[in-house]
């Protein structure tokens, strides 16, 4: 039998000691944590209690549209994030998405409280033409239902200027400007930088002449094909973007352009007054500041003293949240479900505004696995990525297909390379005639540093068991023999794109490849060579894949996004931080700071893709990319 274990007087008093401050620990931390937990709940309670829903329209209201921050196919920052740097007042992340001011516009088009719309774009930070154009259309619908839209900004890009331009009256501040440019794309190259200065061999496997993306790294200056191709399709965009212009402001393509080529001439004409020279060219119809601007809404509307502007009006949140109110029970009824893939495709499970292998299937799984979806549409903004996750978003979508769902794919500002490979098994594929799309092409990039090592007095030796053991060591000189078996799996990555790519699309492997070796169409001249079916917006995919699946009209069905859902923390802290109360106690709150620091890696612009592939292969000594670095 055990004896019990004898202290001296000594250890009894520390044993007794550390059981006072373990008790005494755990009360305060008890304490504290039953304390924050009833702080919260009151302040719950307090927020949802005099929330008192949403305050109706009245009519004669004006729809102040003024969208500020990048623009999304999907939020790239959970609620939670969102909500707090809202109530900080930090706008650094600010996003708005595509969907909802489509959705707005289509509402105020004949919702009879909504008299007109004041549009203001400067602070909207475009991603793309074909985004736009989807936004320019909606603005053009709007307007020929007999309701005004007035435009008003400080100083436009011409990328914002497109939205503005479909007013019926388009202002600009007298010390604002407005110029229209057109497209570019120039790009800094390194190989100068790179090997000369810091010793950097870079070594390049790719298939298709005018896969670009690495030129950069090897070259000083663009190749003849590069500039060939960047040239034909932003040719294409810029006529159209003239065009569109034109036809909204009743001028010619030709009188803009010309207004471009004499530009230096026409700015000294007006005395170098920009605002006076887009007055001139007639981009716009007059000079007013904001101040001027909304004394003339509230004579044409009506007047309200308690409004910040003067006029009645209801901003994008607001009229959002009406529209939310508004809406039905839902019921059963049968469903069209969007996967929304933006950005760029990596392994894995990946967050909101990036497409992740695992993540991404798993949505589109989702669909495949939920008897209420009968058809999918995958709205593609994305440039291409890992080989390996693309293939598994594309069986993806051959699973639905072969589960008997229609699949359509809306492709928006960008679908390109792996964006493509993602894209080509769908039933159906849409684009609009200025997204950028094709790049089907792969390629793979190695730097090695010996010489860069060199430069400081180090120096690398060792041994192995075979010639090959730790061939894909960066700080060792890339073997010859390496090199070849790198570039036979890139060869055989891109004959199984073309491969896969011809028998999707129905065509020969000969023919995919005289319109693939890596070079990049506008959505309008992939249609021409067979990459793309129909041009068209989300709302054509939309109503192609609910025929597809004979859903009838679309009071029958209903559109569901499938998307992650936001944990139940997240929720929580979103309603807080939305409500006024949680707002105010929130924006001086080091604890909120401390939460949005935490956070904003999900907010900022995604790692440079190549480095994060480098580092980043699963194990695999050579990781393929079909990625397209296109844009402007």
């Amino acid at each position: 039998m055990n004896q019990p274990v004898r202290r001296g007087p000594i250890a009894t008093f520390f044993v007794g000691l550390w059981d006072v401050m373990n008790f005494t620990r755990k009360l305060i931390l008890n304490l504290l944590f039953f304390g924050l937990l009833f702080l919260f709940l009151i302040i719950f309670v307090v927020a949802v209690g005099s929330g008192g829903g949403v305050k109706p329209l009245t009519e004669r209201t004006t729809l102040v549209i003024a969208p500020e921050g990048r623009l999304v196919e999907q939020y790239t920052a959970d609620p939670a994030t969102r909500a707090l740097a809202k109530a900080l007042g930090d706008k650094s992340g600010d996003e708005v998405q595509l969907r909802d001011l489509l959705r707005a516009l289509e509402a105020a088009r004949t919702d009879k409280k909504i008299e007109r719309v004041l549009l203001r774009v400067d602070k909207l930070e475009p991603s793309g033409y074909a985004s736009l154009r989807d936004v320019a259309a909606a603005l053009a619908k709007f307007r020929q239902s007999g309701k005004q839209i007035v435009a008003f900004g400080e100083n436009m890009s011409q990328g914002q200027y497109l939205l503005a331009a479909q007013a019926n009256e388009v202002y600009i501040d007298p010390m604002g400007a407005l110029i229209l440019e057109g497209l570019g794309r120039y790009r800094q190259y390194y190989r100068q930088g790179l090997q000369e200065k810091l010793g950097v061999d870079v070594h390049v496997f790719k298939v298709g002449e005018y896969k670009s993306a690495v030129e950069p790294f090897v070259l000083d200056a663009a190749s003849k094909e590069a500039k060939e191709a960047d040239l034909y399709w932003m040719s294409d965009v810029w006529q159209r973007f003239l065009d569109d212009i034109a036809k909204a402001r009743k001028v010619t393509a030709a009188q803009l352009a010309a207004g471009i080529d004499t530009m230096p001439e026409g700015i000294a004409a007006a005395g170098g007054d920009l605002a006076k020279f887009a007055l001139q060219q007639k981009l716009v119809d007059g000079l007013k500041t904001q101040e001027q601007v909304e004394d003339l809404l509230a004579e044409r509307g009506v007047a309200d003293e308690d409004a910040d502007s003067g006029f009645r009006e209801v901003d994008l949140n607001g009229y959002l949240l009406q529209l939310d109110s508004r809406r039905p029970a839902l019921g059963q009824r049968p469903q069209v479900a969007v996967v929304v893939a933006e950005g760029e495709i990596t392994d894995g499970d990946q967050p909101a505004g990036r497409v992740g292998g695992e993540s991404t299937s798993a949505l589109l799984r989702e669909a495949r696995d939920d008897d209420d979806v009968k058809a999918v549409v995958l709205r593609v903004d994305s440039p291409g990525g890992g080989v390996f996750a693309s293939e598994q978003i594309r069986r993806e979508v051959a699973a639905l297909k072969a589960a008997g769902k229609p699949v359509v794919v809306s492709m928006g500002d960008l679908a390109a390379s792996g964006g493509y490979w993602i894209s080509m098994n769908a039933d159906r594929i849409y684009a609009d005639p200025s997204t950028i799309t094709g790049s089907i092409g792969i390629f793979g990039m190695i730097p090695t540093v010996p010489r860069t090592l060199e430069k400081i007095g180090v120096r690398t030796d060792g041994v192995g068991t075979t010639r090959f053991a730790g061939a894909f060591d960066i700080t060792r000189p890339l073997d010859p023999a390496v090199g070849r078996v790198i570039q036979s799996i890139i060869d055989k990555g891109y004959s199984d794109f073309t491969g896969k790519v011809a028998d999707a699309r129905k065509r020969s492997v000969e023919e995919i490849d005289a319109v693939a070796r890596g070079r990049v169409w506008s959505g309008a001249q992939a249609k021409e060579r067979g990459l793309v079916d129909e041009l068209g917006g989300l709302e054509a995919a939309l109503t192609d894949a609910a025929k597809r699946a004979k859903l009838g009209e679309p009071d029958k069905y209903r559109v569901r996004y499938i998307e992650k859902e936001a944990s139940p923390f997240s929720q929580f802290m979103s309603g807080l931080a939305g409500s006024h109360i949680g707002a105010a106690m929130l924006k001086d709150s080091d604890l909120a700071r401390s939460l949005l620091a935490r956070s904003l890696p999900e907010m900022e612009a995604h790692l440079r893709f190549v480095d994060e592939a480098v580092h980043d292969r699963n194990g695999a000594p050579v990781k393929a990319l079909a990625y397209c670095f296109c844009g402007y």
